[in-house]
């Protein structure tokens, strides 16, 4: 008798041990892409992962999303297999600001070699293409400043300011009477009689130039050459959505993601139907127990 309550404790803490087991079966981790790209028409968007040995692809979502207003959908989920190397040529465009336009300052910006990492992971040092370096105005600024100008007017009869313009022309600008200096010429004579007085004016006038300056110059250049990597025993799935209609109320995937497991209510019904087994096996044990008991007791 005791022989068959130890069995139905061990059924039952089996049972017990095996729900853990299920849980984590159905728990799925999410997979995360190595890159996004997206066509120029935005018609079709490409999600690429690349998933290690240990990586189930079943954590890559295939759930419709919504983006910039379009609803797109899962047509395919492709498979490739990486090589061990992976390399191709490649071009990157830099852009920089320069004080100074001539080629010795430009070329101090650029060295001749920069290595760079492309959004989908591959490494390479790339050299500067001198045909495509370019030099370009980024920017005008304007400044002003204060412009005196003097005027002399001589042989004036007297003192009288209507002899002196009150505006002038210089250089295009147009100068405001500020300032008049008189002076006193010599007296002279004509015929033995003499003659008065004559003045000259000395006048000041003003105004404001402004004039245009270059602020700086945007420098772009192009460097070129092969970016590799090494496959590091990976599997690369590229799963592509097209774009169609916007969608009402679509989950963002990242909500998805988040929320992503799904609690599956027949784990409840686990622990209940270990319970009822072991109750059942219990109330066996103790009938069968009582019946051997009573045998006993007619013997």
């Amino acid at each position: 008798m005791k022989r068959v309550l130890s069995l139905l404790m061990l059924a039952m803490v089996l049972s017990l041990a095996c729900i853990p087991s299920a849980l984590a079966a159905e728990t799925t981790s999410v997979c995360y892409p190595t890159s996004v790209t997206r066509s120029e028409d935005g018609r079709e968007i490409r999600k690429v992962y690349d998933l290690g040995p240990n990586e189930d692809p079943a954590g890559i979502s295939r759930s419709d999303f919504q983006q910039d207003g379009v609803h797109y959908t899962l047509v395919d989920l492709l498979k490739q297999e990486l090589p061990e190397n992976e390399s191709r040529q490649h071009t990157e465009t830099v852009t920089l600001e320069s004080k100074n336009k001539d080629m010795a300052s430009v070329l101090a910006l650029l060295p001749q070699q920069r290595e760079f990492v492309t959004d989908d992971g591959l490494s390479g040092v790339l050299t500067l293409q001198l045909d495509t370096v370019q030099v370009d105005v980024s920017g005008y600024g304007s400044s002003t400043k204060a412009v005196n100008v003097t005027r002399s007017y001589p042989n004036l009869a007297g003192q009288d300011t209507s002899y002196i313009p009150k505006t002038i022309q210089d250089g295009g600008r147009t100068l405001t009477l500020q300032d008049i200096n008189w002076q006193t010429d010599n007296t002279s004579s004509l015929d033995g009689y003499a003659v008065g007085d004559r003045f000259t004016a000395v006048a000041t006038y003003s105004g404001s130039a402004t004039s245009s300056y270059v602020k700086g110059y945007q420098v772009t250049a192009d460097y070129v050459g092969t970016v590799s990597r090494i496959a590091l025993n990976k599997t690369r799935y590229v799963a592509i959505f097209e774009g169609g209609a916007p969608a009402v109320d679509i989950i963002p995937e990242e909500a998805e993601a988040a929320f992503s497991f799904h609690f599956n209510w027949a784990y409840l019904l686990i622990p209940v139907g270990v319970i009822a087994l072991a109750g059942g096996g219990m109330g066996t044990a103790l009938l069968l127990k009582r019946r051997h008991e009573s045998g006993e007791g007619e013997s």
